[in-house]
């Protein structure tokens, strides 16, 4: 299909590029491996230990955000009702961008994220921490009040660093960080403590 727009020498052909996107791209199928991952999920949630589960992912959402709150840290909405945690890092003057990549060299998993009031997503003010993981591994309540503390001195860090370095030199600030190695060490030696799924087999 050939369209015209202005004079004779504008013509654009759409077609074939948009049912290539399409197909094979979009609606290539069936993936038997696909079907087997759905299969296998939805076989899980029907089972009663799911809903367990679920309610202590929970439970240790509510126990994390309880911990962070009574360390005055700023909540995006006030708490959790469910498995995330959304933690506004502005009245700390952190970046999530930074804050993530604190906690990445820490061996702490989480994601950088634009909260409201953030001037676009290129320098997300949060970021969102999720429960369950270490829910999988059978941390209950207290042990997501150790983490909270991980949580917390890695923002420490976080601004010291930002303090002594600048925005513009922070990456380079954390190259050799003795805080971050500590830091580190800590959260192996507790995180050593719980099973890994898959790794008995």
């Amino acid at each position: 299909m050939l369209l015209s727009q202005g004079d004779e020498s504008d013509q654009y052909d759409f077609e074939e590029k948009i049912n290539f996107a399409v197909f094979p791209s979009l609606q290539g199928g069936p993936h038997n491996n696909h079907i087997a991952a759905l299969a296998i999920a939805l076989k899980q949630v029907a089972m009663p230990e799911y809903k367990t589960y679920m309610q202590q992912v929970k439970k240790n959402a509510q126990a994390l955000a309880s911990a962070l709150l009574r360390r005055k840290c700023r909540l995006v909405t006030g708490g959790t009702d469910n498995h995330l945690i959304l933690w506004n890092l502005r009245p700390l003057g952190l970046t999530g961008k930074n804050y993530e990549k604190v906690c990445e060299m820490c061996h702490i998993t989480l994601n950088k994220i634009a909260i409201f009031g953030d001037d676009g997503t290129i320098i997300p003010g949060g970021v969102r921490i999720g429960t369950p993981a270490m829910t999988s591994r059978g941390c209950l309540e207290p042990d997501f009040e150790t983490m909270a503390e991980f949580l917390l001195r890695a923002a420490q860090i976080a601004s010291t660093v930002q303090r002594e370095h600048g925005k513009k030199g922070f990456l380079k600030g954390l190259q050799g960080n003795k805080d971050i190695v500590d830091l580190r060490t800590q959260v192996e030696t507790f995180a050593t403590q719980f099973a890994m799924p898959g790794f008995d087999i």
